[in-house]
């Protein structure tokens, strides 16, 4: 449906363009086509065309200082002409698709049949009313209303089967409604920085229009596609849209074209947007796909082919939410995660669900052959019954009578069937991971994959950022060091020399982004406001409390004057600026991380304002005396230097280790971070649950401990590591520099603070942690970042957490939940609400198998004993509901509660079904069988009443069964208020106010029982009941509370015999390296390879491997299997692909489910595959591909044999 929406976008701009050409001095066609051209090719069509891009400004009217005036009317005209900036999104499915999807289900088809059939037959009258010898059962009580009440069963039956549909399609309704709600909301929080009327703004990215200028900055995701005005250093990642990894980078003479959906990766500059929405870059990709046959003549006329194209047809289709430009759904990454995106939805499959999918088919097995079995001694027992023992011949007048109990007893069968499915259990996964994300919302977690919210429950480790998590991102400079002197707190202005004074204010003015700004504060008495750079704000600060103005110096030299930036990024650690002093000389101001800036100076300005040698010695001496000092106390140092350059020869700005060199010390201050007030709390109690915080940081060793210390990540006196990046990448690395796993595993479990890291640390560190067998859980490591720099480690890592505020787009687009707030403490909430997801399930697991068991027993054993089930159809099929969907709701809406970080994180293949969850499910169920069974055989004695037991076909129902199924119903009500509780906890009331839907639905089902037993009558099989029943119902219902309490005093410990469920194995775990780091391996043409094919080279395949694992441990000529090359780069870790074949229906024992030589040889050197992750198995054509990637090559040392035989296929 959204190629019509985008069609009709396009073709009503196509319209309005050639009516209003005329306003602005070129078309929306100009400019697109013009879009289109790269590199030189654009600057010379530039040329040739407009002259410059000051003109193509002038056309625009919009000025490249000022911007544009910003008047509604003036914005409107433009959005009019050139369009919005948003691509229209797919129309949602609508409730009627929902409907219809929820009736594929099979249970529910077959239910439908037999409804039908069962309707046809009760109209059919067969002629002759000479039916009674028919028989025997037929004989009973039938008058002619009873008769014509043969079609309520079948019609029953229709209508709780569409109950069940509606419920299921409001369920995956909401829940589109609820990610179109998060995706939406994602996207409002989505701002830009364009300058409008002289004053740079921040709009929303929708609001965008052509001819804006808008700023662009490091770790920006560019909205729109504009020209390049002016900037530094501006360096882009276009890999999105071309498939180039290279950084590309941009200036006004040699490629000015900045293309939407690609990420600044250094630098900063402005731009003049020329197109937005559907005609830019990345909207015009949108509209190819989307729009299929009319855009087949635009793309051909287009001419220009786009490796893109295909993959994101298939990601249109899939209908991944909206399509907005909104940089936050972007293709990342080339054409490889293109792919990772298309395939997204289906690989989205968690830890938990693999484990629910396994069970709920173990389930329904059982079910099957249950109500198989229920079926086929039905009919025998009848068959037998009516034609042997009383030898009736078969008339054919009779035969609708027949058929009519063939059709009652397959009914029966299948209500078993539909009872022992749990349906319930994808319904209260979703349920309870849509209500957790909604409710993380309010704490400040802002979950883009929903499955990040459950592994968080598992995690053992985070690897935090100091910056701005653990502490509050409010820079203040604290000390200083100036003229000689090393004053503890802020100097007072008269005691710095006034030379020495005015290069400090210029230093920090100039060399520092004009973005950068402290504007007073919003409401009286709170603090100023820091704008941009925290760091660049505490010097700022430091300026404005040294009684100094910063803005006079910035209004002398604007942002056009620099003359070259050399802006901050993770190799310099620095920043300077170039200005021209008036006498044509040049001067360079420089400011960075101490250690590194103090290296490059050879003077320092003494007390007199006056420069003076500074020697090694005198560094060293500085280092000792002032810098670690400084660091001890929690501060971080950067020194401020300058250098003047002399105007003729000009020196070589390229050659930066010659510029960057000689320079003059000014001063050396110490900034302070504070921590956050409620990190230390929350840090303790992430300990005691059992999850190791590490501290993961650019900053200099002393201050990291000092603030780890103030944290409580570390203690005084424990045996703990805190490296520095250099070591850590000396420890782990062997003498050809290649990384080993075996010296991660010595390093990361002591360690707890990793210092002066850069981006590939962190990368590396997660990456050994994630890959260690050390322990015999997988580690589930939580990670955040907020640069663009950490967007692999931030994708690496099991739940990558992005800052909501400080945080670059980049890294929100790697990442699976935004903190909202940049708060340590909201991971914690993350971590609360993550076990309680898996508590939820637990729950409502333990409930729903009770309810199964019980329910698929008596209706088997009644089916056997009395012909009949004690329960009818509709009976269980309302039974079906309350449990299913009613209890999903009521049990996965549980809120969180602090005693969920009491334990320790459940691991990854620890079972759904706990010992002490399965001694509750099956005391539970002999309680519940023996009162059923003893009200079954001897009710009709305790109440005085007839008896229900063979009753005939249409006879009227009865009160016996009919306290039966009541009874049954409020066992289940009290049953449900015990699964609260899943650890033996003694008191289930505990709390239960907290959670209103709980007993809204409680009170709910109680009120609709009522209803359906008192006025059920014929098609609920009910007859109405006495006070006194009523009584006794309730009363067998309310000692399941008592039986819960027996139940929980009987240790578990004892009860050795019984057996957990729903765990995963090691063998059907899915290998987790980023399977689609190289999907690019398998080409179409093998992915069409038919699955026999694939099953007989793997056969194969596994054999050799097998002999020559056996050769290799025979022979002692290890040095002669060559040695694999060097595995350096990311995506060399993966080079060789196997094919792995997983079966998306219920796990089918593949040929090698048995090949335990080759595994016993393996495990020695290399660890077992991995757990799942949220990106696996691409499915395709219902062939799961996935490559399973060589292990070994990072666990056992890359030279052993077995790492060549597993990477030779």
């Amino acid at each position: 449906m959204g190629d019509m929406t985008n069609s009709d976008f396009y073709s009503k701009n196509q319209r309005n363009e050639s009516s209003h050409g005329g306003e602005f001095g070129c078309t929306m066609e100009e400019l697109r086509s013009l879009m289109e051209l790269r590199g030189t090719e654009a600057v010379v069509k530039i040329k040739e065309t407009y002259g410059d891009t000051d003109t193509i400004c002038r056309r625009l009217k919009t000025s490249p200082v000022e911007g544009l005036p910003g008047t509604a009317p003036d914005l409107e005209k433009r959005k009019q002409i050139f369009g919005q900036n948003f691509i229209p999104p797919k129309k949602p499915k609508t409730f009627l698709q929902l409907v219809w999807e929820a009736l594929q289900d099979v249970t529910l088809i077959i239910l439908e049949i037999a409804a039908i059939i069962s309707l046809g037959l009760s109209f059919y009258h067969p002629p002759g009313e000479n039916n009674e010898g028919c028989a025997t059962a037929q004989a009973g009580a039938e008058d002619e209303g009873e008769a014509e009440a043969g079609w309520i069963e079948g019609a029953a039956i229709l209508l709780s089967v569409i109950c069940v549909v509606l419920v299921t399609a409001f369920n995956d309704w909401s829940k589109e409604k609820q990610f179109r709600g998060l995706q939406s909301r994602i996207e409002q929080e989505q701002k830009f920085t364009v300058v409008r009327a002289g004053q740079v703004v921040q709009i929303p990215v929708a609001e965008i229009v052509v001819g804006d200028i808008a700023q662009v900055k490091y770790g920006d995701l560019l909205p729109a596609d504009g020209l390049f005005i002016q900037g530094n250093d501006l360096k882009i990642d276009e890999s999105s849209l071309t498939g180039e990894s290279d950084q590309v980078r941009k200036s006004v003479d040699k490629d000015p074209m900045l293309l939407s959906g690609t990420h600044v990766m250094e630098g900063s500059g402005r731009m003049v947007v020329t197109a937005v929405g559907v005609n830019s870059q990345t909207g015009i990709i949108f509209t190819l796909l989307g729009a299929g046959g009319e855009e087949e003549e635009k793309k051909d006329k287009k001419g220009k082919p786009n490796p893109l194209v295909d993959q994101k047809r298939t990601k249109q289709q899939d209908g991944a939410a909206a399509m907005e430009m909104q940089p936050l759904k972007s293709a990342e990454g080339g054409d490889t995660d293109d792919k990772k995106k298309a395939n997204m939805h289906k690989k989205e499959k968690s830890v938990l669900q693999g484990k629910l999918t396994k069970l709920a088919v173990q389930i329904g097995k059982a079910g099957l052959v249950m109500s198989a079995i229920t079926v086929i001694i039905l009919v025998l027992y009848f068959t037998v019954d009516t034609f042997v023992v009383n030898k009736k011949p078969w008339l054919p007048e009779c035969t609708p009578v027949y058929v009519q109990y063939f059709v009652k007893f397959f009914i029966i069968g299948v209500t078993v069937l539909v009872v022992a499915v749990p349906e319930g259990l994808p319904l209260a996964v979703t349920i309870s991971l849509a209500y957790s994300v909604k409710k993380m919302m309010k704490d400040n977690n802002l979950v883009r994959h929903l499955d990040a919210c459950e592994t968080m429950g598992n995690a053992t480790a985070i690897c935090s950022d100091k910056t701005g998590t653990l502490t509050t991102n409010r820079m203040t400079v604290v000390q200083a060091y100036v003229g000689d002197v090393h004053y503890k707190e802020i100097p007072d202005p008269s005691s710095i020399n006034a030379k020495t004074m005015e290069l400090l204010v210029s230093a920090i003015a100039i060399n520092s982004a004009y973005t950068t700004k402290i504007l007073p504060p919003e409401k009286e008495g709170a603090l100023p406001r820091q704008v941009g750079n925290k760091t660049e704000c505490g010097l700022l600060g430091f300026v404005l409390d040294l009684k100094q103005d910063y803005e006079p110096v910035r209004s002398q030299m604007p942002e056009e004057k620099l003359y070259k930036v050399y802006t901050f990024n993770s190799v310099r650690k620095s920043m300077s600026t170039v200005i021209k002093l008036p006498d044509e000389s040049f001067r360079m101001y420089s400011k960075g991380a101490s250690e590194i800036v103090l290296k490059k100076c050879c003077k320092i300005l003494n007390g007199a304002g006056e420069p003076r040698v500074f020697r090694p010695r005198d560094r060293d001496e500085m280092v000792k005396k002032v810098i670690e000092p400084m660091a001890c106390d929690g501060l971080r140092t950067i020194c401020v230097a300058y250098r003047d350059l002399p105007s003729s020869p000009e020196p070589d700005w390229d050659n930066e280790n010659d510029i960057l060199n000689d320079l003059t010390c000014i001063c050396v201050v110490g900034i302070e971070d504070p921590v956050r007030p409620e990190v230390p709390e929350a840090i303790r109690k992430c300990q005691r649950a059992g999850i190791t915080v590490r501290m993961v940081t650019g900053d200099n060793i002393n201050t990291a401990r000092a603030i780890a210390i103030k944290c409580g990540i570390i203690h005084p006196g424990e045996d703990f590591l805190c490296l520095e990046g250099k070591e850590f990448n000396r420890r782990i690395r062997n003498e050809k520099g290649e990384i080993e796993q075996e010296r991660i595993d010595k390093i990361w479990p002591k360690l707890r603070v990793l210092a002066r890291s850069s981006p590939t640390d962190k990368h590396t560190l997660v990456k050994g942690i994630i890959d260690s067998t050390h322990t015999e859980q997988r580690q589930v490591v939580a990670v955040t970042g907020d640069g663009t720099n950490d967007g692999p480690a931030l994708k690496k890592a099991d739940v990558g957490f992005a800052m909501g505020i400080a945080g670059t787009d980049v890294a929100k687009e790697a990442s699976d939940i935004i903190l909202t707030d940049d708060n340590f403490s909201s991971i914690v909430k993350a971590v609360m609400w993550g076990r309680n997801v898996y508590d939820s399930i637990s729950k409502f697991l333990q409930f729903q198998l009770t309810v199964n068991v019980v329910a698929v027993i008596v209706a088997f054993t009644g089916a056997c004993i009395t012909q009949d089930s004690p329960l009818k159809a509709v009976q269980m099929l309302w039974v079906n509901l309350i449990m299913d969907t009613f209890a999903s709701l009521a049990l996965a809406t549980e809120p969180p509660t602090e005693t969920l970080l009491l334990r320790k994180p459940y691991g990854r293949n620890k079972p759904l079904i706990s010992r002490t969850m399965m001694k509750n499910i099956l005391g539970h169920a002999v309680y519940q069988l023996t009162l059923i069974f003893t009200l079954l055989f001897v009710g009709e004695k305790m109440f005085q009443i007839d008896s229900g037991r063979n009753a005939p076909l249409h006879s009227p129902p009865s009160e016996h069964y009919t306290i039966i199924f009541n009874t049954f119903v409020m066992m289940q009500l009290f049953n449900e208020i015990n699964a609260r509780k899943i650890h033996g906890e003694r008191n289930v009331f505990d709390g239960i106010f907290r959670n209103p839907i709980f007993c809204t639905i409680v009170l709910g089902t109680f009120a609709i029982q009522i209803v359906i037993v008192q006025f059920g009558g014929k098609p609920f099989s009910c007859s109405p009941l006495q006070l006194d029943q009523w009584m006794w119902c309730i009363f067998i219902g309310l000692g399941e509370l008592v039986w819960g309490q027996v139940i929980a005093t009987i240790p578990t410990s004892r009860l050795k015999f019984l057996k957990e469920a729903g765990r995963l194995t090691q063998k059907e775990e899915i290998p987790e390296e980023e399977l689609n780091e190289d999907v690019e391996e398998i080409d179409h043409a093998e992915r069409e390879l038919r699955r026999g094919q694939i099953l007989w080279f793997r056969g194969l395949n596994r054999i050799q491997t097998q002999i020559r694992v056996v050769k290799a441990f025979r022979s002692s000529l290890y040095e002669g299997l060559e040695k694999p090359e060097s595995r350096t780069s990311i995506h060399n870790f993966m080079a060789h692909p196997e094919f792995r074949v997983e079966d998306s229906q219920p796990h089918i024992p593949l040929i090698d489910d048995t090949d335990l030589e080759e595994d016993a040889a393996l495990k020695q050197n290399s660890s077992p595959p991995s757990s799942l992750n949220k990106n696996n198995s691409a499915i395709d054509s219902g062939i799961n591909l996935t490559t399973d990637t060589s292990k070994s090559a990072t666990s056992s040392s890359p030279g052993s044999p077995i790492h060549s035989l597993e990477t030779s296929l």
